[in-house]
Formats: structure tokens, sequence, C-alpha cells
């Protein structure tokens, strides 16, 4: 089989990675995080692309012609607005910015929550693309008006490595501005809400070669000739569940689980009713052109949050180390709502994530934890009761019975959150492949270019090639 590369950008880093779906190699690792100015949280964008081309550099000089195609997949939700000669309209906003505190509220006043979850199916979460472009609309009028192009954080990423200018379907489905019935932009929300319909480009579907790249970058980075950016899976979770390695299996749910957890099945057609709204699900696109049916969960940002703290404070204890002091700190003295509105936000020097913990126990009359280990213990255990909660809220909207989880991504080899998960649930839990979202990436281009029969091969290939390790309740 032939070689492909998945560039994977996450929250905290960014990977450039050479593989052929069975066997990977992290060729390039760079650190990813929220730059701060003012009261303003922006992604050092110029410095992620910067990264990705010196990963690139690497990937070409070890392997040459053996590649076949380049595709890209990132966190959801944030874009970047050009002007009408393609140039950056500013650096792109992070998702945890507060200028979309109190938008959604105001943008139901204009279009409301049942006519944009009946048209989107999309779980509202302040962070949603529709709510940023909202705010960013209301606070500079005359930069919006220059805007002529919107383009995701993958879709930017490959304009400036081809010079084309797409969108890719599965992170299209995060805007809140896409319907997933149709799979077109929602013209008519847009237009209401007083946004030009045309500057959100034309959506492919993941598989579809977006352009060669552009000859200046190509000799840059030590390319040959006719290598291609394909349109990965492009939200970083669609690419993670693609490599789920359940093949052929049903009535299972897969975790994704990182930064964020998301908890959902996969299904050929959105899943929009009134209890589906009720319960906050969301409907987002699929490696294959189908649905994932999930909801985000606020994930392992809490833990990592807390770590950042105590490293500012000196600690060295590794994520490991906290692990094994939270399961050795004994059950949690507290109960945590891990969605809290108080935890999305980074630490503050004033406001750390501690701080805010023990602040939630005693505003809610609980004892407040007092070391590392019975702070993470809370953490974690607050993940698995939302894990619970969440497939049993999948099993009332749709009659299926879940009876397996599998947990991929980063947190998978988080092995007490794992135990607690089946503990949890009550059914068995399967966690790995580590890597799932750069193999899901690796396995659409595989997939594209007939390397690859299909995802359920694909899934098969991953299963047989990849430790997965199996939790009982």
């Amino acid at each position: 089989m032939r070689k492909y590369v998945a560039v994977d950008l996450g929250a905290e880093s960014g990977r450039v990675i050479v593989g052929d779906v069975k066997n990977i190699e992290i060729v390039h690792r760079f650190s990813n995080g929220p730059v701060r100015i003012g009261n303003s949280i922006f992604w050092d964008f110029l410095s992620i692309f910067d990264e990705i081309k010196s990963g690139l550099a690497k990937a070409f000089s070890s392997y040459g012609e053996e590649i076949a195609s380049i595709g890209i997949d990132s966190w959801g939700v944030d874009f970047g607005l050009l002007d009408e000669a393609g140039d950056l309209l500013g650096n792109p906003y992070h998702y945890r910015d507060e200028r979309t505190d109190g938008v959604p509220e105001r943008l139901f006043t204009v279009v409301s929550l049942d006519e944009l979850y009946r048209e989107t199916g999309i779980q509202v979460m302040q962070l949603n693309t529709i709510y940023q472009l909202y705010a960013f609309a209301k606070s500079k009028p005359e930069l919006m008006k220059c805007a002529r192009y919107l383009l995701t954080i993958p879709g930017l990423l490959n304009y400036w490595l081809t010079g084309v200018k797409k969108n890719e379907y599965t992170h299209a489905t995060t805007t809140q501005a896409y319907n997933a019935v149709s799979r077109k932009w929602t013209t008519l929300i847009l237009s209401r809400l007083g946004f030009d319909p045309t500057i959100f480009v034309e959506t492919v579907m993941p598989g579809t070669p977006i352009g060669p790249l552009l000859p200046h970058i190509a000799a840059e980075i030590g390319a040959p000739d006719g290598v291609s950016i394909v349109a990965s899976a492009s939200h970083d979770t669609a690419s993670a569940v693609a490599a789920v390695p359940a093949p052929g299996e049903k009535d299972y749910a897969y975790l994704s689980s990182g930064t964020w957890s998301l908890l959902g099945i996969e299904t050929p057609k959105p899943i929009i009713s009134e209890k589906s709204r009720a319960y906050n699900f969301t409907n987002e696109g699929a490696a294959d052109g189908g649905i994932r049916f999930l909801k985000n969960i606020m994930g392992l940002w809490i833990m990592q949050e807390c770590k950042h703290y105590w490293d500012d404070q000196g600690a060295t204890d590794s994520y490991d180390d906290l692990t094994d002091q939270a399961e050795e700190s004994g059950p949690s003295q507290f109960t945590m709502d891990v969605d809290d509105s108080r935890f999305l936000k980074p630490s503050l020097i004033d406001d750390t994530m501690p701080d805010r913990i023990k602040s939630y126990c005693r505003e809610t009359n609980q004892r407040a934890p007092e070391s590392k280990g019975q702070i993470i213990r809370g953490v974690l255990e607050g993940l698995a009761s939302k894990y619970r909660e969440n497939i049993r809220s999948i099993e009332e909207i749709t009659g299926i019975n879940i009876k397996k989880l599998f947990i991929v991504g980063g947190g998978s080899k988080n092995l007490y959150l794992c135990k607690l998960a089946a503990q949890a649930t009550g059914i068995p839990v399967f966690a790995g492949p580590k890597e799932a979202t750069a193999i899901g990436n690796l396995l659409v281009q595989a997939v594209s270019m007939g390397d690859v029969e299909s995802f359920d091969t694909g899934r098969r290939l991953v299963k047989d090639s990849y430790d997965v390790e199996e939790y009982l309740p």
C-alpha cells in the first residue's frame, strides 16, 4: 500500500504522521494552544502553518515519492475570514474566547432555537461557528463587510497549500450553519441573521481531491510534482470515528476521548426530533457521508487545565502520575457536573481550574477536595457519569440497546478512566487505538485512492493492526 500524510491538529498539539493505515510514524510534533492578547484568545495560526510545512518537509525527506497524498484534520467550529483578494482578515479566534458569552440567547431573538435545531440538527454550544460569527459581525461590522470567503480551519490550511478554496462536509456540519438533511449551507437562516450566504464556499465530501500543492510550497518542502491535498474527514472526531475498530459490529457507541469527549452512534441520516433537541444531541457529518449522532462532553480539558496550573507552580506530575493519585485517593467525596459552563474557559492567574472545582463544591454544598488526587478523581468520575447518562439518552431517543462502548483517541490510554467508564455504563469497554484520528485521516485517503476497499475493510485493518484493551464492568 502507498503511504499518506495525516496532518492532525489538536487543541494541545499538532502532529504530522506518515502511514498506510496498518502502520504509522509520527515524523513531527509541535505544541499548540491559545494565545491571549488583551481580553481575547486566538490561535497562533501562522506558527501552525509553519510547523505543518516543517513536518511535511520531514515526511518527504524520509518517504519521497512513496507519499500519495496529504490530508488535514483539526478541531471543529473555528474559521478564518478572507477578503476579496484571498488575504486573511485577522488571526482566527480560539473557540473558548469570551466574546460568545450570552450570544446564543441574543441570536435566538432573531432565529428561534427550535427553528435553528430543525434546520441544522446541531446542539447549542456557545462556541459554535454561527455564534462566533454573529459576535464578530456585531463587534466588527466594518471588517465583516470586507469578508468574501469563510473557510474552516482545515479549509484555510488547504487553501494556503493549494490555492483552492473549499470546505469539507464533516467540518461544515459543526458550524450550526449547515443543513444536515439537504447537505447545503442553510441560506435561509444565514440571510435572516444578516450574513451574506455567498461567503460560505463550496463544501466537498471526505475523500475529494482539493488540488496539487502550489509549486512554491512543493519546492519549499521537497515534495515531488503532482502530490495532492485530499479532503480527509477533516473534523478530527470524524476521522477518529472512521478508525473505530468495530468492523461488522452493531448496537455500539463510540467515545472519542481527548480534550473533548464526544460520545455517540453512527446513523445514515440525521436524527432531528423534539427529544433529541431536548437532550441537546447533535448531528455531525461522518467520513462515509452519513451522520455521527453524538453529545459533546467537556472531556479531559479540565484535567489538562489543572495540570497546567500545577506545572506552573513547579510540580512535575505526569498525567499518569495524576491518574494514579486519583485511583489511590478512594471514591470521590463530591459529584461534579463536568459540563458546567465555569469549566469551559482557560484558567487565569486569579481564577484557576482547581479553584473553580473547589468553588463549585462549596456552591453545591459538597466537601471540597484537598489533594490533587481527590480533584482528578472527581473529574474522572464526573466524566464516567456523563458517559452513562448520555448512553441512556441515546437508547431512549433511538430505541437501540447499546451493548459495547469503543473508546478511541488519547483518552483511551487513561486506563483508570476506561475502568470507570465500564463500571458506570455497565457494558464492556474496548479502548484503542490512541492515534485513531490520524489513522482515520489516512484511511479516508486510502479509500479515496482505492488502496482500501471500504471503511469496513479499513476498520478490520485497524482491529488487526493495533492493540485494543477490553474492560469489563
